[in-house]
Order: structure tokens, then C-alpha cells, then sequence
């Protein structure tokens, strides 16, 4: 599709001109097109690199289209009430200069974000104009935390998930495969699988038969379609189907048996093979993705009635499984390549916080702010925080007051991790302490940490004094804006399918939570001077 000529001049009979009257100096609509729309504008140049110049009819003006899918998320609105809004709503008119198009276009839009690597141009737009307006510095206090966002999926039984995948494998095969060519026993599968239905007041026994039979099925069924051509060996749901039953069955007795239990990070349902099934803790369990939220972290706090200057910075889309030290590297990468520096202090929970992180942190000249983990339990013996280590000295002091200076450095060939083994050996036998230290059928008291011990010994020291208390209070507000994103903009519930639809989405909602703050920040101060 071609480019349609575009002008930022609105026209003379426009909104603008005619009803600028009706909207009040701090209204939002008004505010989006004074703030907003000039920095959809100028980021064109970005947008025509999604369309050819010349070829084919002219295309939907895509500065109005990317206005659109943050007003959307803005006002909490779907495709089609968007443009519906966008042909009736005089706001919408006066913030996006132009007329409606037809809802279908947003689809076609977002895909075509998708498919040349600008899902985060919105988000990134936004911020640009926030660190120009000098509301957001390139290098600040930030915070940082996670939240689940739930698939547009229900969880199924693994005989469930294996049947539907199967029918959406022979539904796909029926229409690549002539039916001369399909062998005997299809028309069984099809009765099975596309045909019948499953009765779920069977009993657990017949459920688990069934269950063994789709495996059977789906092996001859992938045995058969490896004599086919290369381009139906690697359609979408015939490689599904081989991930199906990699992950539900096992062989067993020169048979295919479903697994007894589901293994971690499997395929829950086929119509979304990204959304993972995951348990956060004894309640707390989704299928979905996981999102990091990070935003700027004010020195002191503001007066009551004065609105947030606090703006988000990233928020970048995970799997469900990922941890939150792999989503802390993703979001400091994310950062750098929007132009953000390092944060001097990020504020963090305990899961973020590990010796490596901080090690990391201070090389490249940051803080990373919470609380450390304690030491694993070893059943007996004292944990290794009763410790006293020196990593640069080579030496313990233990619980007793024994020193140890009996250090090995232990290093792994396969991912080059490096700790350090200290051992008390003959100072172990006529201490006092033995029985509370040393566990039993151990001859003498040894304790393994890793490289950067240190650092973790001086947090945890330092999370007993009150000054830590005092600076960790700057991290409580980032559960407010997640909050803010759940209630305001439906984080926790994605609209699309698939992890790149639903990082979009993020994306769009974290603009949208920027353009409301900037608004409200704006009206704010318009209606003190008034």
C-alpha cells in the first residue's frame, strides 16, 4: 500500500476551527492534540518505512492510525468503539484532526508493527517528548517490579489439549493432502478427534485409556507425515502437534504413555502454544505472560494534591516462566536502546536481588536497591550469614570465633561460575558449638559461597538498619502504578494472542499511562496559573 499525503495544517473547517471553544484550556482531548498528536507527527519518518511510496491504492494516514491505538488504550476502548468515537465523539476529532476509518484497519495496523519492528514506537515517542519537556532525565532514580497478564485462553486437561491439537493437525492436513493419498486409518482419526466429543463423566481410568490412544494416534499420525512434502512437514500445527506430544507422553514398554504429571512450561492450549501455565507462591496461579513495569522514583514525595511527575520508563513483556533477574537484564536493554542510561539507584524486591546483579551493578556504575535473599537451608548446621567471609583474604571467621583459612576456589567448566570452599577441619572436634554447626556424619564444618559473597553479607547486614527501611519506602509506589495499569488500562488481561501481539499491547498501555499522567500533570498546572 501507498503513503497518503500527509500535512499537520488542520484544515479550516476542522474541529480545531470551528469547536476549539467547547474545550476548556485543560481538557484532555485538547491537551492530546497540543502535547501528543505534534509527537505522533514527527515520528512519520518512522512509519513510512512500513509502506511502499508509490504502489497500489493509498493506505489509512498511520500517524492517525498509531494516534488512535493510544487513545484507545487511553480511554479503555476496542477497535470498533475506537472509530466509532473517532466518526462521532468532537474529542477524539479535536485530539486526532481527522475523520473515521473502518475498525478493521487497527488489525491491520498493529500487524504491520509487528512485521517491521516498531510495536515499541508509540511508547518510545511518548518518552522522547517527556525527556525533551524535561520531565523525565536520561539517567534517574527508577523502580522496578512484575506483574501476570492472563491469556486469552482456559486452561485444558492434557487430554484436552492433546485431542484439540490432533483435530487442528487433521483439519490443517485435510486440506494439504489429496484424499487419495491419505492412508486407511484416517477416517477413524477423523471420527475420533475432529467428529466426536469428549465425555468428561467418564471414568479417570477410561480418560487416562483415551489419553493413551492419543498418543498412540498422534505417533502414527507424525510417522505418516514425515513421507509427505517438506513444506507439510513444517506447517505451523503439524510442528505443534510434535511439541504436544514431546511434552505429554513418554514411551514406556515399547508404547506411548501420557505423562502422570505436566511438565513445567508445556503448551496448555493449543490456540495460544505461548501462554504458560505458571504457580507464584501457594495461591497464585495463571496462564499467561509475565510484564516488568519500571518507572522514575521521585527523591521526595509530593504534596497531596499535586499530580504524580513519576512516568514509566519500560515495560517489556516475558513468559510466563521467566524470572525476574532475567526480565531486570531485558529491561536495562531495553532501556539503552531507547536512549535511556543506567539508572543511578533502581529500587527492587527480593527477587531481583542477587550477588551477580549487584556485582554487575556496581561495575557499570549503579545501585541496585533491596532486599537480599537469605542463604539456603541445609537442614543443619548454621546458615552462612552466622559466617564472617573474606573473599579478597581468603578466610572465615565462624560462629565459635574460629578462623579457617583453608580456601579452595572452585570453578565450573561448563558456565564458568567461581566459589570458594572454606574448611575448619581439626578446629571442628572439641568445639563446643559442634553439634548446633556441624551435621551429622560430617567429620568437620565447611561452608561454599559464591565470588561476590561480600556484597550479599553487606546487604543483608545493611537490611537491619533503619536508613534501608527509609530507602526501600521509594519502592512502595510501584505497586500503586501497577495498580494504576491493571484498573485504569487492563494490564492483567491481554486482548491479543501470542507474546508479540501481547508485548504490543503493553507497549500501548504504558504510552497510554504516560499520556494520562503528562495530561494531568499539564491541566494541573494550566489551572494553578489560572
Amino acid at each position: 500500500m501507498s503513503l497518503p499525503v500527509f500535512s499537520r495544517q488542520e484544515s479550516l473547517f476542522g474541529v480545531g476551527s470551528l469547536a476549539d471553544k467547547l474545550f476548556a484550556p485543560a481538557d484532555r482531548f485538547r491537551l492530546f492534540g497540543e502535547k501528543i498528536w505534534p509527537l505522533l507527527a514527527a515520528a512519520r519518518p518512522e512509519l513510512e518505512t512500513m509502506y511502499c511510496a508509490d504502489n497500489g491504492r493509498a493506505a489509512a494516514e498511520p500517524v492517525v492510525l498509531l494516534g488512535v491505538s493510544v487513545l484507545q488504550f487511553l480511554e479503555r476502548a476496542p477497535d470498533r468503539q475506537a472509530m466509532e468515537h473517532l466518526a462521532m465523539h468532537l474529542g477524539w476529532k479535536r485530539a486526532l484532526h481527522r475523520a473515521a476509518y473502518d475498525p478493521s484497519l487497527l488489525t491491520y495496523f498493529r500487524d504491520r508493527l509487528l512485521a517491521h519492528e516498531q510495536g515499541r514506537l508509540a511508547f518510545d515517542t511518548i518518552l522522547d517528548g517527556l525527556r525533551e519537556a524535561g520531565l523525565v532525565s536520561k539517567r534517574t532514580r527508577q523502580r522496578l517490579d512484575s506483574t501476570h497478564v492472563l491469556g486469552v485462553v482456559r486452561q485444558m486437561s492434557s487430554l484436552e489439549c492433546v485431542r484439540e491439537t490432533l483435530r487442528l493437525a487433521l483439519e490443517s492436513l485435510a486440506e494439504a493432502v489429496a484424499e487419495a493419498g491419505r492412508p486407511a486409518v484416517w477416517t477413524q482419526w477423523w471420527e475420533r478427534y475432529v467428529e466426536s466429543n469428549l465425555d468428561y463423566r467418564a471414568e479417570a481410568a477410561t480418560l487416562w485409556a483415551k489419553l493413551d490412544q492419543a498418543g498412540a494416534d498422534a505417533w502414527a499420525l507424525l510417522t505418516w507425515i514425515m513421507t509427505l512434502p517438506v513444506a507439510v512437514q513444517t506447517h505451523e500445527r503439524v510442528t505443534l502437534l510434535a511439541q504436544v506430544f514431546d511434552e505429554y507422553f513418554e514411551g514406556v514398554d515399547q508404547a506411548w504413555r501420557g505423562r502422570r504429571q505436566r511438565l513445567s512450561g508445556g503448551v496448555v492450549n493449543p490456540h495460544e502454544p505461548e501462554a504458560q501455565w505458571r504457580r507464584k507462591g501457594p495461591d497464585k496461579m495463571w496462564i499467561g505472560y509475565q510484564v516488568q513495569v519500571a518507572e522514575t522514583a521521585a527523591e521526595q514525595p509530593l504534596p497531596a494534591a499535586e499530580p504524580t511527575r513519576q512516568f514509566l520508563t519500560a515495560v517489556e513483556t516475558q513468559s510466563a516462566l521467566a524470572s525476574d533477574e532475567a526480565g531486570l537484564e531485558q529491561v536495562l536493554t531495553a532501556q539503552e536502546a531507547a536512549g535511556q542510561d543506567k539508572p543511578s539507584q533502581l529500587y527492587v524486591d527480593g527477587a531481583y536481588v542477587s550477588a551477580a546483579v549487584m556485582a554487575a551493578a556496581r561495575a557499570q556504575d549503579w545501585e541496585l536497591v533491596g532486599p537480599a535473599q537469605p542463604s539456603a537451608a541445609t537442614g543443619t548446621g548454621y546458615r552462612a550469614e552466622r559466617f564472617v567471609v573474606s573473599i579478597a583474604q581468603r578466610q572465615a571467621l565462624c560462629p565459635a570465633g574460629q578462623i579457617s583459612t583453608q580456601c579452595s576456589r572452585l570453578e565450573e567448566a561448563a558456565t564458568g561460575k567461581v566459589q570458594y570452599r572454606f574448611e575448619w577441619s581439626w578446629r571442628c572436634h572439641a568445639c563446643a558449638q559442634r553439634a548446633a554447626c556441624v551435621g551429622a556424619g560430617q567429620a568437620h564444618r565447611s561452608l561454599v559461597v559464591g565470588e561476590h559473597h561480600d556484597l550479599l553479607q553487606a546487604r543483608r547486614r545493611e537490611m537491619s538498619t533503619s536508613a534501608f527501611a527509609g530507602r526501600m519506602k521509594r519502592r512502595a509506589a510501584i505497586e500503586g502504578t501497577i495498580s494504576e495499569l491493571v484498573r485504569r488500562f487492563g494490564l492483567r488481561q491481554a486482548r491479543y494472542r501470542g507474546r508479540r501481539k501481547v508485548a504490543l499491547q503493553n507497549w500501548l498501555i504504558g504510552a497510554a499511562c504516560n499520556v494520562k499522567r503528562w495530561l494531568r500533570l499539564t491541566a494541573w498546572k494550566l489551572e494553578a496559573v489560572t
